[in-house]
């Protein structure tokens, strides 16, 4: 996949008057180093890094409405930054330009604990959002693996274990501040949990990777820690039941709020790297949450489909240390994936389809991971059809490479045929945006008139989602 990307032609800028602009206005914020640069240039993924010209490290909504206006008079590309764990691609600089490391914006600005909402700052990470919340009976439930950042994680419209019950991050953002790509600064909404007024602008932000403005202050719904919490593994003899019982729980009306599955690959994996004793059978880890009487009742019904489908037996895990490091095991499987291969790259991917169709979508794709000799564990946030395949690949061998770009070729279009998505919840970056006309058709002309509407000079990521 590395060097096949094809970019469209750009109209090139000033950069040596932007960089002299930028370092008479940010003195020792502002880096070329190559090491800074490299680091802001690449992230958890197989394609090439393509470094910035310059990162500069911001502090407050007023730095970024200074970068954007210097790079927009010299027609310079910007690329927002948070903690780089983005996979497809998002922090790239195709073009050059300046990284704008929004890391330093790292405050929580406000608690409403009594409105069960909160307004931070771009930089503030997902863990440490939550251990400032701890003390008032409230917490942040969006949990991609990574300790992404609450930016990042608008920026992709990202996800996690917890989405089947609490949705991803555009169901959990009422409002954003953001500076446009004219240096302006909008506020998307209010704090009201509903609103008519006028296009949802904040939806139109959330998801768009940096492409349409800068995000500087985010306002995100909060939820009450649950009185009880619950919740084990379930191993099942084949992947195919353990795909039909997260289907038939979830159309059951369970209210389940992480169902995760693993298969016997990535059970093994995980068992060696965080020192695990599963069986190497498919398992789901799940969990529960409500009151008690609740989590007993749901935690009964589930065992019981199960139980059906030949699985079990449902192992608990009622020490919330034992529940932590299982779901630390699941948070790493990446990682856990690298040392079953050693010395070769790994490459994530995702895609998303109805829940009907999890199981067929899932066994075909398996068929395929052994019909081409790939090793490539599967794993995923099941509960509302999104799953993920971790592909290791030797880099250095060609033939390899080609069998894994037509895997992943196969993977996609499989599942836009079954009326899915190309990504669940990894985002577009430039990894995928060859996807988006098969699976959007028209609406991507629609996409590519707002991007030239709010951007004129294309110079807000450029390259990624749509090519201008």
């Amino acid at each position: 996949m590395s060097g096949t990307v094809q970019w469209g032609v750009r109209e090139a800028g000033d950069l040596g008057a932007a960089l002299a602009a930028l370092s008479g206005r940010f003195h020792n914020r502002l880096s070329t180093a190559q090491a800074v640069r490299e680091q802001h240039g690449h992230t958890t993924t197989w394609h090439d890094n393509m470094p910035p010209d310059a990162v500069v490290f911001a502090q407050s909504t007023e730095d970024v409405v200074d970068v954007v206006k210097i790079c927009a008079e010299h027609r310079v590309p910007i690329i927002p930054f948070g903690t780089g764990t983005s996979l497809e691609g998002q922090v790239n600089a195709p073009y050059g330009g300046i990284s704008i490391d929004l890391s330093q914006m790292d405050q929580v600005l406000d608690v409403h604990a009594e409105d069960l909402d909160c307004v931070v700052q771009p930089g503030v990470t997902r863990k440490r959002l939550n251990e400032e919340l701890r003390a008032t009976g409230l917490f942040f439930p969006i949990d991609p693996g990574a300790d992404a950042s609450i930016g990042g994680m608008v920026g992709t419209r990202a996800s996690g274990t917890n989405a089947v019950r609490y949705g991803t991050m555009k169901d959990n953002v009422l409002a954003l501040k953001a500076v446009m790509a004219d240096g302006s600064v909008i506020h998307t909404g209010t704090r009201a949990k509903k609103s008519s007024a006028g296009y949802d602008l904040t939806r139109l932000l959330v998801g768009s990777e940096g492409t349409l403005g800068i995000v500087t202050e985010i306002t995100l719904k909060l939820h009450g820690i649950p009185e009880a919490v619950a919740g084990g593994v379930c191993p099942f003899q084949t992947l195919e039941d353990a795909c039909n019982a997260v289907i038939a729980t979830i159309q059951s009306g369970i209210p389940v709020a992480r169902i995760e599955l693993l298969d016997d690959l990535q059970v093994r994996a995980s068992n060696a790297y965080s020192k695990l004793e599963l069986r190497e059978v498919p398992t789901l880890f799940l969990e529960f949450h409500g009151t008690e009487a609740g989590v007993k009742e749901q935690s009964e019904l589930f065992g019981e489909i199960a139980e059906d489908l030949g699985g079990g037996p449902f192992e608990w895990a009622d020490d919330p240390d034992v529940r932590a490091r299982l779901w630390q095991a699941r948070h790493d499987a990446y990682f856990a994936d690298l040392y079953l291969r050693p010395g070769v790259d790994g490459v994530a991917t995702d895609v998303c389809v109805p829940i009907s169709r999890l199981a067929e979508c899932i066994l075909a794709t398996k068929a395929d991971i052994d019909r081409l000799g790939l090793v490539a564990p599967i794993v995923g946030h099941v509960g509302d059809g999104n799953f993920h395949v971790s592909v290791m690949v030797d880099m250095d061998d060609k033939a390899e490479v080609a069998r894994v770009e037509s895997f992943m070729e196969a993977l996609v279009e499989r599942a836009i045929a079954m009326d899915g998505t190309c990504t669940g919840e990894h985002g577009v970056g430039h990894g995928k945006t060859k996807y988006l006309d098969a699976e959007l058709g028209g609406a991507v002309d629609v996409m590519k008139t707002i991007k030239k509407a709010l951007d004129p000079l294309n110079i807000l990521n450029p390259g990624k989602i749509v090519r201008i």
